[in-house]
């Protein structure tokens, strides 16, 4: 199944970029450190945010198979840039912070589907992202 996500060149280094299925759309603007204002999110920075709501839309995918309520579940992911030998996304670390109350013989299986998402599937091995878990009892 395709998914049509059309992007437009706003000027300003700015793009718009519009989800066919649903019409929603956001603004993309260069990043304050590559000649933009960074006045929303970069195109890189829609990498790691991608990475946390899938992490934690799968978890809760499966979560929810099992009458588990992840609400409150919290995703930290830092974009770390590398310029040499050429500008990309070198590494993003993923701190999952989790909900109070998720059953013990729940979290292993929590933390492989974490691991199983479609975006931290897709990185390329060029890209390091750890993901580390927090259980806070």
């Amino acid at each position: 199944m395709a998914v049509d996500i059309q992007v437009t060149y706003e000027g300003g280094l700015r793009c718009k970029a519009v989800h066919g299925p649903s019409g929603e759309s956001l603004l993309t603007d260069a990043p304050a450190d590559n000649q933009g204002q960074g006045a929303s999110f970069s195109p890189t920075d829609l990498v790691p945010t991608s990475l946390g709501a899938c992490i934690l839309t799968t978890m809760a995918i499966m979560a929810e198979r099992r009458g588990i309520d992840l609400s409150g579940a919290r995703v930290d992911v830092q974009k770390h840039m590398v310029a040499d030998p050429q500008r990309r996304i070198a590494r993003l670390p993923v701190t999952l912070t989790m909900p109070p109350g998720i059953p013990a013989e729940f979290r292993d299986r929590l933390e492989k589907a974490a691991h199983t998402c479609p975006v931290h599937r897709s990185l390329g091995a060029d890209v390091d992202a750890p993901i580390e878990f927090v259980w806070p009892d």
